[in-house]
Parts: C-alpha cells; structure tokens; sequence
C-alpha cells in the first residue's frame, strides 16, 4: 500500500506540471548547487548517508567523492508525494481498531469455548460434591452414572468415581456385616467364661486355685473390654457414646487396683497425687482403657525398689510418673512404654484419644518416664 501510494502520487505530480517533467531527484556536486535551505547544511561536511528534512520536505544522500575535501549530494524532493502525518494516524487507528476488535472476539470466544469445555467437569464436581458417603443411595449412584458424561475424559472420570462408589458401598456393606456378627461371635466366649468363673468360685478351690482363678477373671475382663472398644473404633456411628459425662477418679482408682497385681514381690509404693475433681466429656471406655495401659506399662517398667510410680491428677490433665532409676548417678537408658498393655500399643491409645478430641504425649529422661494424658 505504501508503495503504490508513493509512485501514484508521485505519477499526479507529474501529470500536474505536463508538459513540463520535473524529476523529483536532482544530483548536485558542490554545496553552491544545493537549494538554499540545505546549503548551511552541507557546509558542516555532514556524514554520508541518507539525510531527512521534514521542514522542507527532503530526503539528501551524502556520496563520498575522490575529493576528499568535497561530497556529492542526491536531493530527492518529497514535497505532494509523501503523505500527511493525519494520514497515517488514520491508518494506524484503523488498524489498532481492528487488531482491537479481534482480540476482544477471540477472548469472549475463549472463554465461550473454555466454559463448554469444562461445563461437563463442573457438572460432575456439583454431582460428587451432593453425595453422602455416610448413607449412599440409589439415587447417588444415578446421579454420577458415567453414561451420562459421553466417552471423553469426563466420562471416564465419572466412570472411575462410579466403581469408587460400588467400592465404597460394598466395603460399608462387609463392615457393618463383620461388626454386626464379631459383636456376637465375641461376647459369647466371654459371657461363657465369665459364667463358668461364677460357678468355680461357689466351690471350695486351693489357695493356688484361687490366684488362677484371679488371673482368668482378669484376663477375662480385660478381653471384655477389649472387645467392646476395638467394635466400637471399627464402627462408623458412635451411638452417642463419645458424648458421655465421666468422672476421671474413680475410673483411675479402678486401673490402679485392676494392675497392681504387677507389682507384686516388688518394693513399690504408688501415689496418686489428686489436685481436682474433672470431669471429662468422651468414651469412658475408651478413657479407662487409655488409663489401664498407661499404668500398666508404669507398674511393669518399674523394677523392685524403683519408686515410687505418681499418678498425678490435674483439673484438665493426667500424669503417669515412673521411675526408672534409683540413684541419680546411675545413668539407664529408659526403656520404651509397653505396647502389650490390653494387647494395645500407645499408637491404639493416641487413636483412642484423637477420636474422643484429648491429647496424649510421652515424656522421659534418665531417670523418668511421664505419659501425659489431657482433655
């Protein structure tokens, strides 16, 4: 475009001054021959190359010459050729303009296009979102039904989370089914244990007779309560049983005196320092569980003459003392907490207390080892 305009308005300058053909381009040698507005130019010995005056309209070309002390000079007058400044603004504007309204399509196209492509994963996200993992129904599984979503990758997507769902549902399903029957093929051994203890004991039993029979009965307890709080982490629903109301004394005077059989033949006092009455929201059984292995792991760490083991009760905490050497020189590596304790390890007692919302923590040093029990 720009060159057709040149040469045509170059053309209507010519066909103006017919019959006279003035060129456009001149060749002057001295700096005399130039026209006036270029002569003090010229005489500043200017570099070679193209030179451009918008005053006057002209476009010079300095050519070295073998005259070192003289160059020659093309002047090329531009004047009705070249376009006005206001014409190229116009075309700059009209191409801004149209660059302009371009983008502005392609970006709402963009986004058109974006919106269409994700509107199916969005409709899927709200589908997943509306689903209770709890209670599935049939009405769940339609509504992520992956025919719905077509062969892409949403529809894959969908008929991936589809089989999670049937996953999910039947392992609830085996769950509920397991939990339902472990909680009678469990407790009938020990309601028929329990029941045959009874009668061993309205006969006339040996002294050794008798401690066997306390060791079974204990045993027996333990598994007991064993039972009922594995049944009860394994189930999903807690029956409101994670909102009881508990004193924390007399469930603790009960562990101490369900345990001490453990220090037996050892020279142990046990202290139980009680500084407040609390009461703790939770599972008592999970608690009591908690606190009989705590105790259990202090009373079978504790050796003969290593005392005394504190049971130290606080208004929103609980601390299990033991010692673990007698004389402050005598420098032992304190052993690790028991994990046999009800068969279950301090990892099933930070469970226990993560689901009732307590804390535990497990201090110790050389010569000491503290479990912290809070709520």
């Amino acid at each position: 475009m720009s060159e057709d305009r040149v040469l045509t308005q170059q053309l209507q300058h010519a066909a103006e001054n017919y019959p006279e053909l003035d060129t456009n381009l001149r060749g002057y040698e001295t700096v005399e021959g130039l026209p006036e507005s270029l002569r003090e130019w010229a005489q500043t010995n200017p570099a070679a190359g193209i030179h451009e005056f918008e005053a006057a309209e002209l476009h010079v070309a300095v050519i070295p010459t073998n005259n070192e002390q003289q160059a020659a000079f093309v002047v090329f007058d531009v004047a009705g050729i070249e376009a006005p400044s206001s014409e190229d603004w116009w075309y700059l504007l009209i191409i801004t303009g149209v660059v302009g309204t371009l983008g502005v399509l392609g970006f709402g196209l963009g986004i058109l296009v974006m919106r269409r492509a994700i509107a199916p994963v969005t409709q899927l996200a709200k589908a997943v979102e509306n689903i209770d993992l709890e209670h599935l129904s049939a009405e769940d599984h339609k509504r992520i039904e992956s025919s719905r979503f077509g062969d892409d990758e949403v529809g894959m997507l969908a008929d991936t989370i589809e089989k999670t769902l049937e996953r999910i549902s039947a392992f609830v399903e085996r769950e509920r089914y397991f939990t339902s029957s472990a909680s009678h093929e469990l407790r009938t051994p020990i309601t028929v244990i329990t029941g045959a203890l009874e009668l061993l004991e309205q006969s006339d039993l040996s002294a050794t007779d008798v401690k066997t029979l306390n060791r079974v009965r204990r045993a027996t307890l333990d598994m007991k309560t064993t039972i009922e709080m594995f049944l009860c982490l394994s189930r999903e629903t807690d029956d409101g049983l994670y909102n009881e109301m508990f004193l924390v004394m007399p469930l603790v005077s009960l562990a101490v005196d369900q345990q001490r059989y453990l220090l037996s033949g050892k020279f142990v006092d046990v202290e139980i320092d009680k500084h407040a009455k609390p009461i703790v929201y939770g599972h008592p059984q999970a608690f009591s569980i908690a606190v009989n292995n705590l105790v259990r792991n202090a009373f079978e760490h504790t050796l003969d003459g290593q005392g005394p083991i504190t049971v130290r009760i606080k208004q929103d905490e609980l601390l299990v003392t033991n010692q673990v050497s007698s004389d402050a020189d005598d420098r032992h590596t304190p052993p690790e907490a028991s994990s046999h304790g009800y068969g279950l390890g301090l990892g099933i007692v930070q469970r226990l207390c993560e689901r009732n919302g307590w804390s535990f923590s497990l201090l110790s040093d050389e010569k000491r080892v503290i479990a912290r029990l809070s709520w």
